[in-house]
């Protein structure tokens, strides 16, 4: 099994508390794929959350998460959380997306991305498209949207972000690392 749901892992007040963090600090343009600016691959504002100070409770919460989901469905042998967390902002204006792509890179640190943890920040009713999407091989599958529902999936996993078409949609999305796989 390489997805799994977590409902409701967020309050829909805690979700919005994540985003206001985020929109507190400076948004960024997240279109850079392998270090260049790519906008047909990525178009999304993004800012980086530490896991201290205001935000800790979003990182103690997504460690719970993993570790309970790790349990259940994928057993993979998670050391640590070397990234910082990850808000994103897919807007209308843009056709904001993600084109399909996997987690897993080329930096000593991509390379030992295991697991992703993507967390569904917006009210689906607040935006039309961007739908998280996963490639299972014979068919893909949207991820839930109810808001504070995380999704998780294997890194090596072809995912994209769908353009959104109305409104924003925000997510959050968490790296966990270990050794390489065997």
């Amino acid at each position: 099994m390489f997805t799994h749901t977590i409902p409701a892992l967020f309050t829909p007040d805690e979700c919005a508390r994540i985003i206001d963090l985020a929109e507190s600090g400076e948004m960024r343009e997240g279109g850079l794929v392998g270090g260049v600016q790519h906008a047909s691959i990525r178009r999304a504002r993004i800012n980086w959350l530490d896991d201290q100070g205001d935000a800790l409770f979003v990182m103690e919460r997504i460690m719970r998460g993993v570790a309970e989901a790790n349990r259940e469905a994928f057993r993979f042998d998670i050391t640590d959380f070397h990234e910082r967390l990850q808000v994103a902002s897919y807007d209308e204006s843009d056709e904001g997306h993600y084109d399909w792509h996997s987690d897993i890179g080329d930096g000593a640190i991509a390379r030992q991305r295991k697991l992703t943890i993507v967390v569904q920040l917006s009210e689906p009713a607040l935006y039309d498209g961007g739908a998280l999407d996963l490639n299972l091989g014979s068919a893909e599958w949207a991820a839930p949207r109810p808001i504070g529902t995380a999704t998780l999936f294997a890194s090596f996993m072809l995912h994209r972000v769908a353009p959104v078409t109305r409104g924003r949609r925000y997510s959050l999305t968490c790296w966990c690392h270990g050794p390489s796989f065997r």
